[in-house]
């Protein structure tokens, strides 16, 4: 059956300018037909009424955590507490509210909400001390944790820190309640892997789907892929017959073992998923390998030192990063390296570079994840390989962006996610959010993206707004180059003919409506495969 929509304000993000509007468009089956004029519509089963209102692409997310969005939505949210009273308060509260829980888990806080930048256990103890209570950073790059948690863990003063991570500890060796980049993976993360069930990592699938969906998301990248979230995404599928409501690829998440033997073993088992997907819904494409940490906790790889003079080693070494990266190129896997200091995106492109050398010219599309201080160049050299930038324009918040800022002090801040020079350097760009790190919404994305003005707080000022983009091309970036940053930029991203018929309609006009009307504006419709998924 054929449907005809008419008489709306149709943002196709075609790259022609004389096509990236139109009024009409027929959808056949699960794509689109005619996209054009009113006047032009052909003959259609049934006819909708758009009554002028705003269509979209659907939104591809091009980088997020869907199990652990799901999870955080559930969880005490702490990033508009913006003091120690404030985050202690909200803990107290939680506990009051549900004395039965076994443990208290909150998500989204800021260092710079904390006296010093320094969390400790003593600090949450003061509120909560009888259940353990485990807090991720707003980056979820560490956990902060309560004595109730480290005995929990095990974690004594004699706990190694692993490869790539440590545990934070007070002047006399004893953990102070801080665990980092992957001591959080290793011991909080998988604490919370192990006492979760099927049914709450069912429930966590459901609640970050329908999140998704109301905010005319019709497709994500999940980037931390693993055997939980694959079987989760397998039982959603299951309950509907083998599909779900919005396309899902995925990165498998390789981490450093440290030996070569055990590393390799995992780019097998993304091998063999990306060869055999469980559906056309929910496909492994590539791996995620995270090279550094964050600049907020002074953990991402720089060139030179923080404005302490402290610097951080690389999780992954370029002779451990080697061997992986030429199997997953050799295999057809798309690599998708975590960089965020110009010292780890240097790392990433010379191993890229190196594996064109070792297995040839064959076709691949790999990406760089955040890039949030590139040096100079850097862009350029993207596009020669044919790298993808993929970034994160609610990262840079202003209002989360004085201790990103604090943390280099020097002229390398007038750097910070600078999206422009990789339009320029012709390099992909594509936008996403890193949802539970930030948040999920696409049109308040977009208000950062055009604005570089804060979503969090309208409040705080501006920053880098040289470096704000037009609407056209950040949805652009959001819809169009998302979808081609995993290799579908062929067949949706786009309101086009032949297009899968991904697409929303919002309530508000944001092309015409003043910067804000992102904030507010709500998504009435959202349309999967040509089947309605919300509204």
């Amino acid at each position: 059956m054929t449907r005809a929509y008419v008489n709306g304000r149709i943002f196709t993000a075609e790259t022609d300018p004389a096509r990236a509007w139109a009024t009409a468009f027929t959808v056949e089956g699960d794509g689109f037909g005619f996209v054009g004029a009113d006047a032009d519509v052909p003959a259609a089963a049934e006819t909708i009424e758009l009554g002028g209102r705003l269509v979209l692409p659907g939104v591809t997310d091009a980088h997020t955590h869907l199990l652990h969005m799901g999870a955080a939505l559930g969880q005490v949210p702490l990033t508009d507490a913006r003091s120690l009273d404030e985050i202690q308060a909200r803990l107290a509260a939680a506990r009051a509210a549900d004395p039965e829980a076994p443990t208290l888990r909150g998500r989204g806080w800021l260092f710079d909400s904390i006296p010093g930048g320094r969390p400790t256990a003593a600090m949450i103890d003061a509120v909560v001390a009888d259940v353990p209570v485990y807090l991720d950073a707003n980056d979820l790059h560490s956990t902060w944790v309560n004595s109730a948690a480290l005995a929990e863990l095990g974690i004594t003063r004699d706990t190694p820190d692993p490869i790539g991570g440590s545990i934070g500890r007070d002047a006399h060796g004893e953990p102070n309640g801080m665990l980092w980049e992957t001591a959080a993976v290793q011991y909080a993360w998988a604490q919370r892997d192990a006492a979760a069930t099927d049914a709450d990592r069912d429930a966590d699938v459901e609640r970050a789907i329908e999140t998704y969906l109301a905010a005319g998301v019709t497709a994500v990248v999940d980037m931390a892929f693993d055997e939980y979230g694959l079987a989760a995404l397998e039982r959603a599928a299951a309950r509907r017959g083998g599909a779900l409501p919005l396309r899902v690829a995925a990165h498998w998440l390789i981490t450093n073992t440290g030996d070569d033997t055990q590393n390799l073993a995992q780019v097998q088992r993304a091998v063999d998923l990306a060869a055999a997907p469980s559906s056309p819904w929910l496909r492994v494409v590539g791996i995620k390998l995270i090279l550094d940490g964050v600049i907020d906790a002074c953990t991402a790889a720089m060139r030179h030192p923080y404005a302490d003079g402290s610097n951080a080693e690389p999780i992954w070494s370029p002779a451990q990063l080697q061997p992986v990266v030429d199997a997953a190129d050799a295999a057809g896997l798309q690599i998708a390296q975590h960089a965020i200091g110009d010292l780890a995106s240097q790392i990433a492109l010379d191993a890229l570079e190196q594996a064109v050398a070792a297995n040839g010219e064959i076709p691949r599309r790999h990406r760089i994840e955040h890039l949030e201080y590139a040096a100079p160049g850097t862009a350029e050299r993207m596009a020669r390989l044919g790298v993808t930038a993929s970034m994160q324009p609610v990262h840079a918040d202003p209002a989360i962006f004085a201790n990103w800022a604090e943390m280099l002090g020097d002229a390398r801040v007038e750097r910070a996610f600078p999206w422009p020079e990789y339009e320029d350097a012709g390099a992909l760009l594509a936008f996403s959010t890193d949802a539970p790190t930030a948040p999920h919404d696409a049109l308040a994305n977009m208000y950062v993206a055009t604005t570089r003005a804060s979503a969090l707080d309208p409040v705080v000022p501006a920053t880098h707004p040289q470096y704000a983009l037009p609407l056209e091309r950040a949805l652009g970036h959001a819809t169009r180059d998302a979808a081609a940053s995993v290799g579908d930029g062929g067949w949706r991203g786009r309101i086009a003919p032949g297009c899968a018929a991904d697409f929303a309609v919002v309530d508000t006009d944001v092309f015409e409506a003043a910067p804000t009307a992102l904030l507010s504006a709500r998504i009435v419709e959202t349309v999967v495969a040509g089947v309605r998924r919300h509204g």
